[in-house]
């Protein structure tokens, strides 16, 4: 809400990265709320938690459509970065506001669709074959439907995506070297980014490499669930309270210090286009 408020406040929606960090900040605060609610099922009834209710079904589901947007609004800001920095010179494509908020409505439309599946039948309810033992009344084929293409997601396209800004930014440093020319604006921003990639990393594999553990789990997992009671289930609630953790982590990551990092992309993108040209030659 403070990155919300914040954001509107200081009317810097106009940019293309303010409309991520905002639906960003948007998708934490729809993880939040969602992680509430099972919570409340869980001290009001833990019976449903465990053994797994249809009561459970919205709950999950609104709570994996809020984790798939999340997921999918890193990736999103990941990419405008990279493109910030590679496409800086050339004008054939930039990212505009009306881009950021089409792919804004592509993540929660395509979140929200695979989030809802088992709302629209994709369950175990009527039956006890292949049923989740974390997470019922979730099917264990649709958790692995979930769970396998977006962890690949979340992690190799970052990592492409921040690594590409570095060799990027560090081109162009060895080329305005080679000139003769100050190098300390691609040196600060390619420090910054390095930093910040890593901090992504590490929170996203704190926040969900857990989850994925039990997912995997639970495809594996051929024992009773009253034999699994309470440990498997302890593990289970961390595993959400990592997730939701998660959503504190971002606005410190993205928010707090992307003035910084916004102000050496933005000087990049502002460097003379006949300075790149004679460095070029």
């Amino acid at each position: 809400c403070t990155v919300i408020f914040t954001r509107m406040a200081t009317k810097d929606l106009h940019k293309p990265i303010s409309v991520l960090f905002c639906n960003l900040a948007f998708s934490d605060l729809f993880t939040s709320f969602s992680g509430f609610w099972i919570s409340m099922l869980f001290i009001t009834n833990p019976d449903i938690t465990i053994f797994g209710s249809k009561d459970m079904l919205a709950p999950y589901a609104l709570y994996t459509v809020s984790i798939l947007s999340t997921i999918y609004n890193l990736v999103s800001i990941g990419i405008e970065r990279y493109l910030a920095v590679a496409e800086s010179m050339r004008t054939r494509f930039r990212v505009t506001r009306n881009r950021s908020i089409a792919v804004v409505l592509i993540n929660w439309v395509l979140a929200f669709f695979l989030g809802c599946l088992p709302l629209m039948g994709w369950n175990c309810l009527s039956m006890e074959k292949n049923l989740s033992v974390l997470y019922s009344p979730f099917c264990v084929d649709y958790l692995i439907f979930i769970a396998i293409p977006n962890v690949v997601v979340a992690f190799i396209i970052p990592l492409f995506t921040y690594l590409r800004i570095i060799i990027i930014l560090r081109k162009r440093k060895l080329r305005m070297k080679a000139c003769g020319q100050a190098t300390g604006t691609y040196k600060s921003a390619e420090i910054q980014v390095a930093r910040t990639s890593i901090f992504i990393w590490l929170l996203a594999l704190i926040s969900y490499a857990p989850f994925f553990a039990g997912v995997i789990f639970d495809a594996t997992n051929h024992q009773c669930p009253i034999d699994l009671y309470p440990g498997v289930y302890i593990f289970r609630n961390c595993t959400a309270m990592l997730i939701t953790m998660n959503c504190l982590g971002n606005p410190i990551i993205y928010t707090l210090k992307a003035k910084t990092l916004g102000a050496k992309l933005k000087a990049l993108k502002c460097l003379s286009t006949s300075r790149v040209r004679a460095c070029t030659i």
